[in-house]
């Protein structure tokens, strides 16, 4: 972008921001000299543009760990290994962490040497897309800038909210069910500061410029590290106004397209992603007018296909899919099934009753797992997530618990794989991992129940044995990643349609740029056999079809197949 038209953007933008400032000029021009003397050419790139072979694997640091070496050693380790396919990776906080297993950053430009160095980072944007996390939100009790806060000078001392008489507190949107103001004691007295998470996390107030610019400088730091990926984590939340939910406020999307403007004027092949748990239509406006995000969350997708599998119908997905618009060109949706935090309920709302949610919480909780809590608006006590592994929400169905977990477990994620946008597989989905009671015992906090550390012999003796449910759930989950990334038709932006195959057999068509290659998914996602007609599908005559998953020809267009419980076919013409 050129000089002057970028001096302008960011001046227009910090005016929406900021409208009654007075020193607005000022503080356009520190902004653009701290970014303009960015100069190092080589971060420029070409438009970085995704397609099917991009693939995330999210990840702690020490998801994995050996006494004999440090984890990001161990990670680059597993991932040169065990995954064929995986291209990208993203590292869930690695900077030191006073509690909530790492979002709560005491220090955004250091990295904590218990995970490893710099170089060992390093080694590994050399060889995968690396994703980190930057913590807009809060900081940690324990961070210099909350000292001195409570010192009253220095570096931080007027960057958390103090909080008196709140109007319209009733009216806050709440991800959590802590009492949201907390009183600290301070040199100059008792002072309440504002804590959306934990009391170990104070947000921070964005009303001060000078927090947004630690921000930039917490970028460029980033991108002189290689690091092109950025998940705005719990971004929603940033700003904070009287008389409102203080969740999607106008300065928190002006706030996100100030940071775009940075990253493509810096460095093309940056890539925004925002963290928004909300409901679907709340989520889908972080894409702004192309000048937001570059992909968001696709939060609903998860709960969907596992209350499908879970009732054994696909009319909600369905009906979801098809009201799903395409992200446009410079966008994308990033799919997920699983990761750190639990399976979110908020974006459920408006596609699945109180009763079918009741239903399904309490069978999550049969099946082992736990289910985390917020305050309503109204002051209720409201389920926000499910806690549990991925693959122990497969254990059965609504009325009954079965042998098809692992069918289940791969039929959900050939789904997710399926669909227009970026896919991510969590580390512990990959590997197998059942519900983690240990890490569980006594604790407040139910995420842990799907965070578990994995000691790398046991791990790897584990999945080099072709016996074991780990082994066979790595290799299953490795295979689709290799043939979904040499298919064009899965390209993230691909053309995607929703096809009507009755409340048992769930459908969707993909036909790539050129419209060369069609491929047409089709998952049975109930328990007993079913029959589709090839008809319904519309297979075009004179083209050869065939299954990729099974690598079996279709021998006529208007035959039928029959599918075992859980079954899914790649139909492709290529």
């Amino acid at each position: 972008m050129h000089l002057k038209l970028f001096n302008k953007n960011l001046n227009d933008l910090l005016k929406n921001i900021y409208p009654e400032r007075k020193d607005l000029n000022k503080l356009s021009k520190d902004i653009a000299n701290i970014v303009n003397s960015f100069k190092d050419s080589s971060h420029m790139g070409k438009q970085k543009k995704w397609d099917n072979k991009d693939v995330f694997l999210i990840t702690y640091s020490d998801s994995i760990i050996d006494s004999k070496e440090k984890p990001l050693k161990t990670l680059y380790d597993f991932l040169k290994r065990f995954t064929k396919s995986i291209n990208s990776v993203h590292i869930l906080p690695f900077m030191p962490s006073s509690s909530d297993s790492g979002f709560s950053v005491i220090d955004y430009k250091a990295l904590d040497q218990n995970f490893g160095s710099w170089e060992d980072l390093d080694h590994l944007t050399k060889k995968y897309n690396v994703m980190i996390d930057i913590v807009l939100n809060h900081v940690s009790k324990s961070s210099k800038w909350f000292e001195n806060f409570k010192k009253g000078k220095g570096t931080g001392s007027d960057y958390f909210i103090e909080v008196d008489n709140w109007q319209g507190k009733a009216q806050i949107v709440r991800p959590r069910t802590s009492e949201l103001f907390q009183k600290i004691s301070t040199d100059s007295g008792l002072k309440s500061v504002w804590c959306t998470f934990s009391h170990d996390q104070i947000d921070l107030n964005f009303k001060n410029p000078a927090v947004l610019i630690e921000f930039v400088e917490i970028f460029l730091f980033y991108l002189k590290k290689n690091i092109h990926f950025f998940r705005l984590d719990a971004i929603a939340y940033i700003w904070k106004e009287v008389n409102t939910g203080c969740i999607n406020r106008p300065q928190t999307h002006y706030i996100v397209k100030f940071l775009r403007l940075i990253l493509d004027h810096l460095s093309k092949n940056s890539v925004i992603i925002t963290e928004t748990n909300i409901p679907n239509k709340e989520n889908l406006i972080y894409f702004g007018d192309r000048d937001e995000a570059h992909w968001i969350y696709n939060f609903t997708l998860a709960p969907l296909i596992l209350y499908t599998l879970l009732y054994g119908n696909s009319k909600k997905l369905k009906r979801w899919s098809m009201t799903m618009p395409p992200a446009k060109n410079g966008n994308s949706y990033f799919n997920f099934l699983a990761s750190h935090d639990g399976i979110g309920l908020r974006p459920l709302e408006g596609y699945v009753d109180d009763e079918e949610l009741i239903n399904m919480i309490n069978r999550m909780e049969e099946f082992g797992g736990k289910t985390s809590y917020r305050i309503s608006q109204w002051g209720d006590k409201v389920p926000y997530e499910m806690n549990i592994s991925f693959l122990d929400s497969m254990t059965g169905t609504i009325d009954k618990i079965d042998d098809y977990k692992v069918d289940r477990f791969n039929c959900a994620h050939a789904i997710m794989l399926s669909f227009e946008g970026v896919p991510a597989i969590y580390i512990h989905s990959l590997i197998g991992t059942n519900n983690n009671y240990d890490s569980l015992n006594g604790a407040t906090n139910y995420r842990s129940i799907n965070r578990y550390q994995w000691n790398k012999k046991k791990l790897y003796k584990l999945l080099n044995d072709s016996e074991t449910q780990n082994h066979l759930i790595l290799n299953r989950l490795n295979d689709l990643l290799s043939i979904r990334s040499k298919q064009k038709a899965f390209h993230p932006n691909a053309t995607q349609f929703t096809l009507d195959l009755g409340d048992k057999i769930f459908g969707i068509w993909r036909q790539d740029y050129n419209r060369s290659q069609s491929i047409f998914c089709i998952f049975n996602i109930s328990d007993e056999k079913q029959i589709l007609e090839l008809s319904s599908i519309n297979l075009i005559d004179g083209e050869n079809w065939y299954d990729l998953i099974s690598n079996k020809t279709i021998k006529s267009i208007n035959g039928k197949i029959s599918l075992k419980s859980y079954q899914y076919m790649w139909i492709t013409n290529l």
